[in-house]
């Protein structure tokens, strides 16, 4: 066990055994991806990629609540210049 008095950013640390619930769906799914063993990793990462859009959500909440919310349309523009891509602004679905 590690000393919860020690602050670690997600990732980083010694790992630490928790017993964790799944679906037999989804454990099925990730051993199909991973293997029996690998199982612990795709967790470790699903995981923080999961802390990851959660900051990110509070970011933009934090934003919108100073400036209101995005342009829908400023949004489609940057989406199409960072793919490459055409943007949707503007076009009936």
């Amino acid at each position: 066990m590690f000393n919860d008095d020690v602050d670690f950013l997600p990732g980083d640390g010694p790992t630490s055994g928790i017993s964790v619930t799944l679906t037999a769906g989804t454990l099925q799914a990730i051993r199909e991806r991973v293997g029996k063993r690998g199982v612990s990793a795709y967790l470790e990462k699903a995981a923080q990629r999961q802390i990851e859009r959660d900051n990110l959500d509070e970011l933009i909440a934090d934003f919108e609540e100073v400036h209101g919310p995005a342009d829908p349309e400023a949004v489609a523009a940057k989406r199409a210049r960072l793919t490459g891509g055409a943007s949707s602004a503007g076009v009936a679905a």
